[in-house]
């Protein structure tokens, strides 16, 4: 077990030696599931596995700021950026980064990663009552609250933040974000696909914009839709 359930002092749960403050984003649910040690497991195991010490980290889809926590304090890069669109869930992670002692290590910006040239200045992103499932594609059910949020341009962003690992889970922004971004100098992706969001040809497509850029997948670490995937030497 990875984690343990905490009360005082405002802590709801350690996972993997990360103390989590009390949010009202995390429910009974998520907390007993970082008690479990299951809470974003195949995204955290992934990273601990692979980020190499002294990497740029880039985070797209920070969530509850608790994975990027873990990777920042196991895998020591020398430098992480998270970004997020939920501005709801801002407050609360640069609150975990501080009761970790992270925030000098993790910066962390609000807005929606776009790579096209002719990205707009903002763009809806829908934000649910679970935050897991926010994303930029409006839903076709549930209760939403449509929210327009400010784009970053993977390019600028790329050249004010250089990194060489990249870590993605945008709920289904992977594909668009693929199709304009140049991924030179990025050594390592490890990205959650969506398809239930884009569909088997968005997958297809997906794998043949990084194949095209020179990046190899690494079948035998990738699992529960969390792939791995690495530039040769």
């Amino acid at each position: 077990m990875t984690a343990t359930l905490q009360v005082q002092g405002g802590i709801v749960a350690t996972y993997h030696g990360i103390k989590v403050p009390a949010a009202p984003h995390l429910g009974p649910g998520m907390i007993a599931a970082m008690t479990a040690g299951t809470y974003e497991r195949h995204e955290v195991e992934l990273a601990l596995a692979h980020v190499p010490r002294g990497s740029r980290v880039l985070e797209l889809g920070a969530g509850s700021g608790v994975a990027g926590a873990v990777m920042a304090r196991k895998c020591q890069p020398r430098a992480v950026l998270s970004v997020e669109a939920n501005p709801r869930l801002l407050p609360h992670i640069a609150a975990l980064y501080a009761e970790n002692g992270l925030q000098y290590l993790m910066d962390l910006r609000h807005g929606v990663v776009l790579s096209a040239p002719d990205a707009p200045l903002t763009v809806p992103f829908f934000v649910r009552g679970n935050f897991l499932g926010s994303s930029l594609a409006e839903p076709d059910h549930g209760l939403v609250q449509p929210m327009q949020v400010p784009v970053i341009r993977y390019d600028r962003l790329k050249a004010s933040f250089p990194h060489d690992v990249l870590l993605m889970d945008i709920e289904g922004g992977e594909l668009d974000l693929l199709r304009h971004a140049d991924l030179s100098g990025i050594t390592l992706l490890i990205a959650e696909f969506h398809r239930s969001i884009f569909g088997r040809e968005g997958l297809r497509e997906c794998r043949a914009l990084l194949t095209a850029q020179g990046f190899v997948q690494d079948a035998a670490a990738s699992a529960g839709g969390v792939h791995v995937w690495r530039r040769p030497k």
